[in-house]
C-alpha cells in the first residue's frame, strides 16, 4: 500500500466517480480502477458499492477514508517541511582556526547577503578535527589551511596565504630590514598545537634549517599568539592574515622569506560523494573573492634570509 493508492482512494471517495477522479488527478480511468481494486484486495473488503452505476462508500471504506486523510496529511506536511528546508539551504561549514579567526566571519556575511534564507552552522577546529567531521558527514564543506589526506576528501586550493615571522615593535629584530634564519636559534617562540596546518608547515621550516627554538607557548587561540608577541617578546611563525590588524597598525613587524617555503593555500574541502546544494555553491563562489591579501602592498616588511 502506497501514498499514491491513498490519494487515489481519497479522490474517488470525494468525487464519487472514478472518471472525475481520473480527470482531476491527470490519470487514466483504468489506472484509477486498478488502484481501487488493489486496495480492496489488499484489505480483503469492498471499499465502494457500485449501485446503479454510482459509487457509494462502504462502512469499511469510510473508516479507511478517515485514516487516509490523516496519513496523507502527515505525508504532505513532511514533504512541505523537507522542501522548505531545502529552499532554506542549511549549510554546515568547517573552518580551521586561522581561517576562522581572519576570514570566515566576512565570508558568512557575504553568504547571508547572497542567500538571506540560508541557515548556517560553523565549526572551528584544527585541520585534523575538520577532516574527521567531514568524513562523518557532520560538516558539508570546509575551508582549511592544512592538508587533508583521506582519499574520500577532495581538496581544492582557492586562497593564497603564507606564513611570516612576527615580532613586536619592541623586539630587537623590529628595527632591522633583514634577519638571517640562523639568528632564530634559541629564540623564544609561540607555536600552534599538533594537528594544525600552521604547525605542520612551521615544523618543516624549522627542520629544514636545523633550528633549535625555545617553545615558550603552545596555543590554539589567535589572541594568545597576539599577546605572546606583543607583551611577552615571543616570535611566531604564523599566517600573515591572522595578524592583519596589528601589522597594519605597525604594532607587529613581519619578515617574509626570500623563498616560497612558507607559502600555502587555504583550501576548500568536501567529501567526494557530497551533492552540492545552492548554499554550498554560493559559499564556493564567495571565497573566490578572497584570493589575495592585497592590503600588504602598502606595508613595510622585512626579509628573512637563508
Amino acid at each position: 500500500m502506497t501514498i499514491r493508492h491513498l490519494k487515489i482512494f481519497i479522490a474517488v471517495a470525494e468525487y464519487g466517480s472514478m472518471n472525475t477522479a481520473a480527470r482531476e488527478l491527470y490519470l487514466s480511468q483504468p489506472t484509477i480502477s486498478q488502484a481501487v481494486r488493489e486496495m480492496e484486495e489488499y484489505y480483503g473488503t469492498r471499499l465502494f458499492d457500485r449501485l446503479s452505476r454510482k459509487l457509494h462508500i462502504t462502512p469499511a471504506g469510510q473508516e479507511l477514508l478517515d485514516s487516509a486523510y490523516q496519513v496523507v496529511g502527515q505525508f504532505d506536511q513532511m514533504e512541505q517541511t523537507i522542501q522548505k528546508s531545502y529552499r532554506r539551504s542549511m549549510i554546515r561549514i568547517g573552518s580551521t582556526i586561522t581561517v576562522g579567526s581572519c576570514l570566515i566571519s566576512n565570508v558568512l556575511n557575504d553568504l547571508s547577503r547572497s542567500m538571506p534564507d540560508a541557515e548556517t552552522y560553523t565549526f572551528i577546529g584544527n585541520t585534523h578535527m575538520i577532516e574527521e567531521k567531514l568524513l562523518r558527514s557532520e560538516l558539508d564543506i570546509a575551508l582549511v589551511e592544512g592538508e587533508v589526506h583521506h582519499q574520500d576528501l577532495i581538496m581544492v586550493p582557492c586562497i593564497r596565504d603564507f606564513l611570516v615571522l612576527g615580532c613586536s615593535r619592541e623586539h630587537p629584530f623590529a628595527c632591522r630590514d633583514e634577519i638571517h634564519v640562523s639568528e632564530l636559534q634559541d629564540q623564544k617562540f609561540i607555536i600552534r598545537e599538533p594537528g594544525s596546518g600552521t604547525r605542520a608547515l612551521s615544523d618543516r621550516f624549522i627542520k629544514r634549517h636545523s633550528l633549535r627554538i625555545r617553545t615558550s607557548w603552545e596555543a590554539t587561540c589567535p589572541d594568545a599568539f597576539r599577546n605572546a608577541i606583543l607583551y611577552n617578546q615571543c616570535l611566531a611563525v604564523v599566517s600573515v592574515r591572522l595578524l592583519e590588524r596589528d601589522i597594519r597598525s605597525r604594532q607587529i613587524r613581519i619578515f617574509i622569506p626570500r623563498t616560497n617555503e612558507l607559502e600555502r593555500s587555504f583550501s576548500l574541502v568536501y567529501h567526494k560523494d557530497k551533492v552540492f546544494t545552492p548554499a554550498m555553491d554560493a559559499f564556493r563562489n564567495i571565497i573566490a573573492h578572497y584570493r589575495q591579501p592585497d592590503w600588504l602592498d602598502n606595508i613595510p616588511v622585512g626579509t628573512l634570509m637563508e
